[in-house]
């Protein structure tokens, strides 16, 4: 085979490769078109009266609201503070699933008798809507904050819990037995190995974590809240103020977007062979 057909293949090999800014670029291209069309229609529908602005409010008078918000307030708070009430029940419930999930994610997926143990209660709690356990949680701990911290915080759980497992038992067997054959102990392994490896899939559980926990965020901000995004929607919701409703969920996914693009970020820092590209 002569130079000239090498080169011809290698550069038909890495032709993929060189598509890939294009592959993304589309995607932002029709990603920003799917947006448009959507506010398109929603201007439409409030400009010709398709519906009631009782029910759809048009973008400009959602914004004037989302306004008030701002410097006004609702409900006898701003919208910074509710923001602030709501970030901290998510963070909080976030680290208490991190602190719980990681280790029972280890322990499931290096020991059978953690897993025998450790399994059944994740697959229990795992399909149960928030919902369905709001109440057991209110008569056990109270309408306090310590109650919707936790309703938010067992709905992130199963994610970090299975995540973690799925990225232990995917570990490279090979690395692990290059490990023992240099006399690591098993913590060690664990701590050096294995745990490492199963950076990519924790990462991945904790962003479904977040996903979750922002969609108990309403339901737990329903026992006896003062302040919260979730707490606010569902009082103007009680007034059909849907102004107020539609502009808190715009919040709401805007705080998420953020938080995705903040773990997509970490995610490229600290496990930059495993992000998504």
């Amino acid at each position: 085979m002569s130079l000239t057909q090498t080169a011809a293949i290698g550069s038909n090999e890495t032709g993929p490769v060189r598509k890939k800014p294009q592959t993304r670029d589309l995607a932002l291209i029709w990603s920003a078109a799917t947006l448009s069309f959507l506010l398109a229609l929603w201007l439409a529908s409030a400009t010709f009266g398709w519906v009631s602005p009782v029910f759809l409010p048009g973008p400009a008078k959602v914004f004037a609201a989302l306004h008030g918000l701002v410097f006004t307030g609702f409900v006898d708070a701003t919208l910074a503070q509710h923001v602030i009430a709501s970030l901290g029940r998510i963070f909080g419930a976030l680290l208490a699933a991190i602190i719980i999930g990681i280790p029972a994610g280890l322990a499931i997926g290096t020991s059978r008798i953690g897993k025998g143990i450790l399994d059944p209660i994740v697959e229990f709690l795992r399909p149960l809507p928030p919902l369905a356990y709001l109440p057991l949680i209110i008569i056990w701990m109270g309408i306090g904050e310590a109650s919707k911290i936790t309703v938010i915080a067992l709905s992130m759980l199963p994610s970090v819990i299975i995540s973690t497992a799925t990225g232990v038992r995917s570990a490279s067997k090979d690395h692990v037995h290059a490990a023992q054959s240099f006399g690591a102990s098993r913590s060690q392994v664990i701590l050096h190995v294995i745990l490492p490896g199963a950076l990519p899939s924790i990462l991945t559980g904790i962003r479904i974590a977040l996903g979750a926990g922002w969609s108990t965020l309403v339901a737990a901000e329903l026992i006896a809240a003062s302040r919260g995004l979730g707490f606010m929607i569902q009082s103007a919701a009680q007034f059909l103020v849907t102004d107020i409703v539609i502009a808190g969920i715009l919040v709401i996914a805007l705080i998420a977007f953020l938080f995705e693009l903040a773990a997509r970020f970490l995610e490229r820092k600290l496990v930059p062979w495993a992000s998504l590209r």
